[in-house]
């Protein structure tokens, strides 16, 4: 088990000592336990290393919103153990790590296995709302539907033990941290990377998947010269759980074939790997490239001033209003209108809300306290859901509209309360 250093991970090691490393990553809201079921496999040839991500399982709740950032922390934690190179499969968030370790790392990853992953997960605007869902109501509301997310409903009916202990591992996460790995994701995106990634690479995914399923491995295939697809008939996101016999085989067949030696090491010594007599189920990769899988990128302005300015104003407008309301925005602009669009993103966003004096959550006081001085209550909805992105809770904007009470006059008040109640009762009620 591993410590509290703020910028290391929880860990533990399974498997001989002198066995070269296998590194599993896991996926948000479960903790290394969901790979308990390919350790006795995969010990027979690795010395395997699980580490759990801040907060969950019981490790330290030292937050970070940044998939570079955990990365990053394994790094150090594996550089603490003498562990220089390394195999590495991760799901999902674990997956994402993966991807930025071989992108930024390439002479640490011997091989690489992403399962359940993607290069870019569904949209920053989901995963902002999931924050906001678990800053509100806590976690249940995401451990209760945690089941229909990584399971297919066969194997949840089938197996209530494993369904119960999925539920359990997400409610004892910690919140904050949580929310942060929300945030990582959101603000994930290699797809315009992926031809960097140089690892031989399995890319592994349930048929049944309803979060990163099938078209988004086909799109991670695509973009990696050296990648193969795996999927697992009948399994969801889950897989390792759901179908451990499958990805346990899958993997020990990636990893016993596809060891990438740096030039200066021989196949001989620590580095060496058995052949295994595992035969994969693969699809063979595509024959032509597949570009049209890939999503498209967010719509960008279309501006003539590509100012630093203007950049940086887009991306903090869309991290604080939601790429939804920012791209109907744009779309709506003409030629009478879209001037003031770039006026908005460069001076608003690129100079007023990127000034380092004040922090985004005191941003949102102080514009909901304007808003409602000014009576523009149209404005006041969309500022009220960053608000919520930006981390207020309910009970904040409250008194932020108490307090504007007494300032800007009760009628005021009165309406901006009004559009306050509808937009909090749809921002922060879970889905069914």
């Amino acid at each position: 088990m591993s410590e509290t250093v703020p910028n290391t991970l929880q860990y533990r090691f399974d498997g001989p000592q002198e066995a070269p490393i296998l590194v599993l990553g896991p996926s948000l809201g479960t903790t290394w336990h969901m790979w308990d079921r390919q350790i006795p496999a995969l010990t027979e040839q690795w010395r395997v290393l699980r580490f759990d991500l801040p907060g969950h399982g019981g490790a330290p709740a030292h937050a970070t919103d940044s998939v570079a950032e955990l990365a990053a922390r394994l790094l150090v934690t594996l550089d603490g153990l003498g562990v220089q190179r390394f195999g590495y499969a991760g799901c999902a968030l674990g997956g994402a790590v993966g991807a930025e370790l071989a992108l930024r790392h390439p002479d640490r990853i011997a091989s690489l296995a992403l399962i359940a992953a993607s290069p870019r997960f569904g949209t920053a605007d989901e995963f902002r709302q999931r924050g906001v869902i678990v800053r509100t109501n806590g976690l249940d509301p995401i451990a209760r539907t945690a089941p229909e997310r990584w399971f297919t409903p066969g194997f949840a009916a089938a197996q209530p033990a494993i369904t119960e202990w999925a539920v359990q591992m997400v409610r004892t996460t910690d919140p904050g941290c949580y929310i942060a790995a929300c945030e990582a994701l959101a603000t994930f995106d290699v797809r315009s990377e992926l031809g960097r990634i140089e690892v031989p690479t399995l890319v592994l995914v349930g048929s049944e998947d309803q979060v990163t399923g099938p078209a988004q491995a086909r799109t991670l295939v695509a973009g990696i010269p050296d990648a193969r697809l795996a999927v697992v008939p009948g399994a969801s996101h889950l897989a390792p759980v759901e179908a451990p016999v499958a990805v346990t085989d899958l993997l020990a067949h990636h990893f016993s074939t596809a060891w990438q030696l740096p030039p200066d090491i021989s196949t001989t010594g620590q580095f060496a790997i058995p052949p295994s007599p595992v035969k994969p189920v693969l699809v063979p990769p595509p024959a032509a490239p597949v570009a049209e899988i890939a999503p498209p990128r967010d719509p960008q302005p279309q501006v003539a001033d590509a100012s630093d300015a203007h950049q940086a104003g887009s991306k903090v407008r869309r991290e604080v209003l939601g790429d939804a309301h920012v791209d109907r925005a744009l779309a709506e602009a003409d030629e009478f209108s879209e001037d003031f669009q770039n006026f908005l993103t460069r001076y608003a966003w690129g100079e007023i809300w990127n000034r380092p004096g004040l922090d985004r959550r005191t941003r949102s006081c102080v514009t909901l306290t304007a808003l409602v001085a000014g009576g523009h209550v149209d404005e006041l909805a969309v500022h009220l859901r960053a608000a919520l992105r930006n981390g207020l809770t309910p009970l904040e904007i409250k008194e932020v509209l108490l307090q504007a009470a007494v300032y800007c006059g009760i009628p005021a008040a009165n309406s901006a309360f009004k559009v306050a109640q509808k937009v909090i009762r749809e921002e922060t009620t879970p889905e069914k």
